[in-house]
Formats: structure tokens, C-alpha cells, sequence
């Protein structure tokens, strides 16, 4: 391309060398020719065009001397300077504006200045006031193609900014809700297989001796592993697509089916005393969620490590704008920490800080262990936003 255009300014300059002015506004043709020279300095102008998007700089230096010498000791009115103005153009619109003010400023003084001073015609004439204008023309056409090339660039910056905070924003999501999923399978998993493991040891210990007993444990066994597969069913309902059948319909669990959870602890032998004075209190579904995910966690623990004799006390507490939920228990176990390897206290708090709740864990002074949360009865999800 860049040798296109210096044949097209070559055959412009040498078909400009052949015009000669008659009147103001009419020109002749092949009134005049070129002296070889001038021919010669046209030709070398052009061929320097051919490097102006490599080295801009050496090319504008050198198609301005051409001009200066066509202006001095050849036929002034020779278009040489069309090839500086073209140089001029590339170097502006491939630097900084600070840089095309200084070059385009020293090539219009030498270019012009050398035309008048050292040039045959009167320093007036119209040849030389027409390289004054044409290299301002070519510096600000330039410096308006650089401006208008870093406005699009800049909005593609933007939009390729936008596109990558859109996918990041998408991973952050799928990141969250793949952490809630694995929240809420943990749950499900850990109390209810808690139970199987116990109510089996039962069976197992009175199979031989007391099979009514065995028949009774093996029927609790059943229960809670059908109660986990429908709790299965319904979280990994979630992942269904929206034209996917049999997607489930039964609403997440919450305090009014803490009578529920504790009866299936009980049935597997846990003694239980449960103390509510929410006086009623609507939670609203996160919420009310995270209560029965925190109580059926802190019972699965106690049922895990308190001991085949521990006790447990459940409270439900509103206190002002939050709900107060503790689980008390007086085993001698050791209970799971955040430093081990069990992940239902991180579960519980990752449930508690989203909903910019507070939670207290740790044993009780002469044995036992408390689990304390405080969550605020209106929270982000009350007002439309996702808790997770």
C-alpha cells in the first residue's frame, strides 16, 4: 500500500510539473517541462514515502531536504514538497500531539522559510504561501486521524473491559453458588448419615438379643435415608435446567419444622430440650433457612462428638431486630474446629456472614460445647438481593 501511494504522488507531482498558471483561475498544460533535476529530486521524495510507516521520522527529514533543495537550486515550482506534506501527515498521526506541534511547526519554518529567502521567486508568491499551507493541512489532517484512531481504541478498551467484568462477575457467581450447593449437601449429608451411623450401631448391638428393638432402628435407619434422599433431590434440584422435568416444588426448610429435626435426633437416642421465644416472628427464607441449617448442623456435631450421654439444649430467641439462635451440650468430646477437618462450623459461618450475622463457637467452661448465632431478621434478602 505505502508503495501505491508513493506512485500515485509521484504521477501527481510530475502531472503538477507540467502546469503553468495562466490566469487566476485557469492552468494549461505541457507549457513547460521539468528540468531533470527536478525530476530526479520528485522521483527520490516518492521513493522515500515507500519507508514512512517505518521510520517516519527519516522519511519526513529526507523528503524536507529534497524540498529545500528543489526550492533553492531547482524550478520552485516544482511540487516536491508534496512528499514532505504526505510525510508530515504519517508522522502525525503515528506520535503524540506534543510531537506533531513541534515537527509540523519546524517543517512549515524551514520548508517556507527556505522558499523565501533562498528561492528565485518573490518571497510573496503563491508558491510559497501554498507549502506554508499544505504542511499545516497535512500535520492536522494527521494529528486527526491519531485522534479519532485512540477514540476507537479507546472504546474497544472499554468494551473488552466490560466483557471481562461480565465474565469475572459470572464466575463470581457460579463460584458462590457452587460454595452454597456444597454448603447445603454438607448439611444434608452430615445429619442425616450421623443418624444412619447411629441407629445402625443400635441394630447392630441388638440384633441378637432384642430384634424388636433392631426392627425399630432399622425403620429409623430407613426414615432418615429416605428423608436424605428427598433433601438430595431437592438441592441438586436446583441444578435442573428450565425445561428439565420433576423440578422440585417443596419449599427449604425452616424453624417450623425444628420439631421435625429434633424428633429425628431424639428417635436416635439424643436427649433434647428445645426453648423458643421468637413469639412467632416471620423470618424471611434465607433466613429462616440458615436457622434450621445452623440447629441441624450443631446437633449432627453434638450426635457425632459429645458422647452416647450428652445432652442438648436448642433456644430460638428474637431480640430486638435479630434472632438469637444457641445450642448448648454438656459431652465430653471434642468438638470439630475451623482448623480441622471438618467443614459444618465453616458452613455455618460462611451461612452467618452472608447474612451479616455474627457467630460465637467454641467449649464451655466445665465441658460441653456452644454454638451461638445472631441473625438480623431483616438482611439483603429482604430487600430483593442474593444472600449468597
Amino acid at each position: 500500500m505505502d508503495a501505491v501511494l508513493a506512485t500515485a504522488v509521484l504521477v501527481c507531482m510530475v502531472a503538477g510539473s507540467f502546469v503553468e498558471p495562466r490566469h487566476r483561475d485557469s492552468v494549461s498544460w505541457a507549457l513547460r517541462t521539468p528540468d531533470p533535476l527536478s525530476l530526479l529530486l520528485m522521483t527520490l521524495g516518492a521513493a522515500a514515502l515507500v519507508f514512512r510507516r517505518r521510520a517516519p521520522m527519516t522519511v519526513l527529514a529526507v523528503t524536507g531536504a529534497l524540498s529545500v533543495i528543489e526550492s533553492v537550486t531547482g524550478d520552485p515550482r516544482a511540487p516536491v514538497a508534496m512528499s514532505a506534506v504526505i510525510a508530515l501527515y504519517t508522522v502525525a498521526s503515528t506520535t503524540d500531539r506534543p510531537t506533531t506541534w513541534r515537527v509540523g511547526l519546524l517543517t512549515m519554518t524551514v520548508l517556507t522559510g527556505a522558499a523565501m529567502a533562498a528561492g528565485p521567486l518573490p518571497w510573496y508568491a503563491q508558491e510559497n504561501l501554498g507549502i506554508f499551507a499544505w504542511t499545516g493541512i497535512g500535520a492536522t489532517a494527521g494529528d486527526a486521524v491519531r485522534s479519532r484512531r485512540a477514540f476507537v481504541q479507546a472504546i474497544r478498551e472499554r468494551a473488552e473491559k466490560a466483557e471481562r467484568t461480565r465474565e469475572e462477575e459470572a464466575r463470581r457467581r457460579v463460584a458462590e453458588e457452587r460454595l452454597r450447593i456444597a454448603r447445603d449437601l454438607h448439611d444434608v449429608v452430615a445429619h442425616h448419615i450421623a443418624l444412619v451411623n447411629v441407629q445402625a450401631g443400635v441394630a447392630a448391638h441388638v440384633m441378637d438379643k432384642r430384634p424388636d428393638q433392631a426392627k425399630e432402628a432399622l425403620a429409623h435407619v430407613r426414615e432418615a435415608s429416605r428423608s436424605a434422599l428427598n433433601e438430595l433431590r431437592a438441592t441438586v434440584g436446583l441444578l435442573r435446567q428450565s425445561g428439565d422435568p420433576e423440578a422440585p416444588t417443596e419449599p427449604a426448610p425452616g424453624l417450623d419444622r425444628l420439631d421435625e429435626l429434633t424428633g429425628t435426633f431424639r428417635s436416635a437416642g439424643l436427649h433434647i430440650e428445645v426453648a423458643r421465644a421468637d413469639q412467632g416472628t416471620s423470618l424471611p427464607a434465607a433466613v429462616d433457612l440458615a436457622a434450621y441449617r445452623i440447629i441441624q448442623e450443631a446437633l449432627t456435631n453434638v450426635q457425632k462428638h459429645a458422647g452416647p450421654q450428652a445432652k442438648a439444649e436448642v433456644s430460638v430467641v428474637r431480640v430486638g431486630p435479630n434472632i438469637e439462635i444457641t445450642v448448648l451440650d454438656d459431652g465430653s468430646g471434642e468438638h470439630e474446629t475451623q482448623d480441622g477437618g471438618g467443614h459444618g462450623l465453616l458452613g455455618m459461618r460462611e451461612r452467618v456472614t452472608a447474612l451479616r450475622g455474627t457467630l460465637t463457637t467454641g467449649p464451655r467452661y466445665g465441658g460441653g460445647f456452644r454454638v451461638h448465632a445472631i441473625l438480623p431478621v431483616k438482611n439483603r434478602t429482604s430487600t430483593g438481593e442474593d444472600p449468597a
